[in-house]
């Protein structure tokens, strides 16, 4: 969720989802055009196609995207150089708690833009899979907070079609909303500021993108 001078208090919620056959002396069929349609959004290898804002430190470890602050608790996104509109978004990561991450998506500025959610909040309560608006805070909450996998891999599946905004975590739709703020944007990845979020790391294994017609 963005660090902003938004009010916390003041928000608005709005809402409270042929592989190639091989046969005996056939020539293998081609790959499912909508396995095809899945484009990868970083190469396991470096940050080429990404821009880093603020202080945080992000890098790529193992084959594996991470972020984390940077010295004095400092904060930042990573955010993709290229825009996208509607489209389907996957994106499997962990985190190291306490923190406070998201999944930016149609992002202009951080008053134009929607975040999955990746924290804990209290006020109001809510959990991983919450989904943030810039400029109107939560427009839907996630109330469970096992959904989450602590310390294992999560799924977000984030589809953006027109006005309408839906996220799963882990299979569970945690929000279905309508919503024209933004309508296209980068995708991007967030690091929190604050003391108490020093130990936290973001880290992505995948995030594949495919566009809707």
């Amino acid at each position: 969720m963005f660090h902003d001078k938004i009010n916390r208090r003041q928000f608005i919620a709005r809402a409270s989802a042929p592989v190639a056959v091989l046969a005996f002396g056939a020539i293998a069929a081609p790959a499912d055009k909508k396995d095809e349609d899945w484009t990868p959004l970083f190469n396991g290898k470096d940050l080429t196609g990404w821009t880093a804002v603020g202080g945080a430190m992000w890098a790529v470890e193992d084959g594996l995207l991470t972020g984390k602050q940077g010295p004095n608790f400092a904060a930042g996104d990573l955010y993709t150089e290229t825009e996208y509109g509607d489209f389907e978004l996957k994106v499997t990561f962990k985190m190291v708690w306490p923190g406070n991450s998201g999944v930016w998506f149609r992002y202009q500025s951080h008053e134009k833009a929607y975040q999955a959610d990746i924290l804990e909040y209290k006020d109001p309560e809510c959990y991983t899979g919450s989904l943030y608006c810039g400029g109107k805070m939560f427009i839907a909450l996630q109330k469970d907070p096992k959904l989450e996998k602590r310390d294992a891999w999560n799924t977000f599946v984030i589809r953006a079609e027109g006005d309408r905004l839906t996220l799963k975590l882990n299979g569970v739709q945690t929000a279905d909303v309508h919503d024209d703020s933004s309508s296209h944007g980068k995708v991007g990845l967030q690091v929190h500021p604050g003391e108490e979020f020093k130990d936290m790391k973001i880290i992505v294994k995948e995030a594949l993108i495919r566009p809707l017609s």
